[in-house]
């Protein structure tokens, strides 16, 4: 059987990387957990082979956090977000640098993408 959400092969990754989130996914899960937006988030969700830092099932609406680690993996960013799009995924992407900087902004392009898929 294909999965498209939470593969069991990739489990114990999605467990590794809820366990050793960023000082920033921390940070902008604590505003998105317990549907403090209004929606539920999940953390580290699979979708087909690609993982979301953190994903919203009731609008199909993934939220990405880019670090340095991003600049190097450019070409397989953009292939997940072909993969995700076109499997009717909305994504929102945000630098770990806004996290820091402008944390409220985030959080309202993220209320503000929530209130327009809604």
């Amino acid at each position: 059987m294909k999965f498209i959400h939470n593969d069991p092969a990739l489990k114990e990754r999605r467990k590794l990387l809820r366990n050793t989130s960023t000082p920033e996914e921390s940070i902008l899960w604590n505003h998105l957990r317990n549907r403090k937006l209004g929606v539920k988030f999940r953390r580290q969700f699979s979708i087909g082979p690609y993982i979301a830092d953190f994903y919203c099932h009731e609008l199909k609406l993934v939220i990405e956090l880019d670090g340095v680690q991003h600049l190097v993996h450019q070409v397989y960013d953009r292939e997940r977000d072909k993969f995700l799009e076109a499997s009717g995924y909305a994504i929102i992407r945000f630098s770990n640098a806004e996290i820091h900087n402008n944390l409220q902004n985030v959080i309202n392009k993220i209320q503000e993408k929530i209130n327009n898929l809604g």
